[in-house]
Formats: structure tokens, sequence, C-alpha cells
């Protein structure tokens, strides 16, 4: 099987070729589907080097910054997996954790699965009002879908394919997490949390998001769960065949150990 990450990219010159590396070294079939979302800087260079050089599958770029939303939608395009995972390019989230969110899947237990970093692994100490802005964006959010999530926000939605493709996705910039979320409600798929480690950065480290998507995130529950059309139900097709992996999938001990013994090598 294969998953398709989706990475949409904005003036990620410092970081992109590190967080297409990790991609790489994640013991999956991953197709990488990359969107330069109008950056400023060298980053769309970058990413045709890398696709050159076979790192990236698929490429793609906006004339202009539209938003991560836009650049999701873009990337989706594209996707030919069995699976799709937003990936951001910041190294704030760990692909090697991917396998985790992808279990609740090969087991025919979930149609999607949120990464949380609420829910009790390693995480970077940083914002305390960025956590109590989370924190009341996913109140919010479950009180308009009736999920009882932990972490609306979090980049890592992981899904099958077919689901998200089903999905009416239109917001361009960071409103695409609660949107998101509510469309998956509205499609009564099956969803499952996972914990994941967070490295967040600082905003003199390049971090974007500010207070203002926090209030634009608001009207895009809003907008989302009452004032736009509702999702399909979503039903999995029953000539599909069961997602299993070709042998079983390593734990996130497992691969840690094998890399620490890689470099002690």
């Amino acid at each position: 099987m294969r998953v398709s990450a989706l990475m949409p990219v904005y003036n990620e010159e410092a970081t992109i070729v590190e967080s297409v590396r990790r991609v790489r070294a994640v013991p999956l079939d991953i197709e990488l589907i990359c969107v330069d979302d109008g950056s400023s800087d060298k980053t769309p260079e970058v990413l045709k080097q890398l696709k050159a050089e076979g790192e990236v599958d698929h490429f793609a770029a906006h004339e202009r910054n539209r938003g991560k939303g836009a650049a999701v939608r873009t990337a989706l395009q594209y996707a030919t997996g069995d699976v799709v995972v937003i990936q951001d390019a910041d190294l704030e989230y760990d692909p090697q954790e991917l396998p985790r969110l992808l279990e609740p899947i090969l087991s025919g237990r979930a149609d999607a699965v949120f990464g949380s970093r609420f829910r009790g692994d390693t995480r970077r100490v940083l914002y305390y009002w960025h956590s109590m802005g989370n924190n009341l964006l996913t109140m919010l959010s479950n009180m308009a879908t009736n999920l009882n999530l932990t972490d609306m926000e979090t980049c890592y939605k992981m899904m099958r394919t077919d689901l998200m493709k089903s999905l009416p996705l239109s917001t361009d910039r960071f409103g695409i997490e609660p949107e998101l979320t509510a469309r998956l409600a509205q499609a009564r798929a099956r969803i499952y949390e996972v914990p994941i480690s967070y490295s967040g950065r600082t905003y003199a480290e390049g971090k974007k998001i500010g207070w203002t998507d926090g209030a634009a995130a608001m009207w895009h529950i809003a907008r989302s769960n009452f004032l736009s059309g509702k999702a399909p139900l979503y039903v999995p097709p029953t000539s599909a065949p069961r997602l299993t992996p070709a042998r079983p999938l390593p734990s996130l001990a497992d691969v840690r150990d094998r890399e620490g013994k890689a470099v002690k090598g």
C-alpha cells in the first residue's frame, strides 16, 4: 500500500531539504507531493532540485501565496496512494510517527486518524496562550461536531484517499484544519487519535501562524458546520481490499533504536 504525503511549503528554504530527508527515512511506501505556495525565498529552486533528484515525486507551484488549505487541495490532485497525510515542512512534526498514525487504518478500525500533541508524548514547551487558543478552538469545534478530539488544530491528519477526495474543501489558509474536521464529522468517518511528539518553533525560528489565524478559525468552525453545504456520507468501497501491510509495521521505539545503532555504527 502507499501513503501520499501532502506537503505545503512556504518560505522554508532553511528546512525543506531536511524535511524531505526525514519523510524519505520513514519505513513506508511514501509518495511525496510538494506544493510551493508562492515562496519569496529560494524554496522553489530547492524543490525543483529535489524533484530532479527523485526525492520528491510530484512538485507544483502557486504563482502567489494562497495559503495552506489551497496548497493542500492542489497536492491532493496528485495523490495516488491508498492513504493521505498532511506533512508540514517546518520540522515541527516527526515523520517517524507516521506508522503510528497508520496503524488504526491498517487494522480496519479507522477511516481517519489525528495526531494529538496533547495526549502525553514529548513536546517542546513554548507559548502558554497558543496552547490556550488551541484548547479553545478544539472545544468550539467539538461542540459543533459532537466529537471529543483533544487537538483539532494538529497538522497530522491522516485518512483514506477516497475519503479526503470526497470532502468539499474550500478554505485557503489555516482554516483547513477546522474545515477538515467538520467535513469528516459530517461524513460520519470513523476518527481515531494517537499521541505524537511535537517540536514547535518560535516566531524567531520561522513560525507563521498568529492570533489572526485563530480568530479566523472561529469563523471557519461556524461556516463549515452551520453555514455551508455538508460532506456526503462516507461509505468505503465494498470491492476495495482491506489495507494490510506486507510485513508488520515497526514500532516507533524500534525505528528510533535502529536509527541510534546506525549512528553509532
